[in-house]
């Protein structure tokens, strides 16, 4: 569908598939890997997709693209049902909502059990704070 609306707005088949492999999110080196061509002729298609969309960024391009890709209608259905699922669950709409809590502690603090191990430094990890360690690397 996309690939026919850029025909029509004067793109060639090739700059046409640019196009719309660019507005899915895929990177030149992707693309290129894709249609079989190097990194430089995808710029230049670039170059001319964007002169004859009268554009001036990838970014553009794919805002201008995105009302013609599928998958932006296929996916406001599919959130209707999924809608529906969650309200028909034991806890309503709430449940789709909760963010799960997963190790945090709650009212405690665990940097007091917790060590936390400097590159580079002299980590004293059996508890006694008492300061540096190298006092004979200077001679006393």
């Amino acid at each position: 569908m996309l690939r026919d609306v850029l025909i029509q707005k004067g793109l060639s088949n090739r700059e046409a598939e640019v196009a719309e492999l660019v507005s899915k999110g895929l990177s030149n080196k992707e693309v290129a890997n894709q249609l079989f061509v190097t990194e430089k002729t995808v710029k230049f298609h670039l170059t001319n997709i964007y002169k004859k969309m009268n554009v001036k960024s990838r970014a553009q391009l794919i805002v201008w693209c995105l009302p013609h890709l599928g998958f932006v209608e296929n996916e406001a259905r599919q959130e209707a049902p999924v809608a529906a699922q969650t309200s028909n669950n034991a806890y309503g709409a709430q449940a789709a909502q909760t963010i799960p809590a997963g190790n945090a502690t709650v009212g405690g603090s665990i940097a007091a059990t917790t060590t936390t191990i400097i590159p580079g430094r002299s980590n004293d990890i059996s508890g006694t704070r008492g300061g540096n360690s190298d006092a004979g690397a200077m001679g006393m």
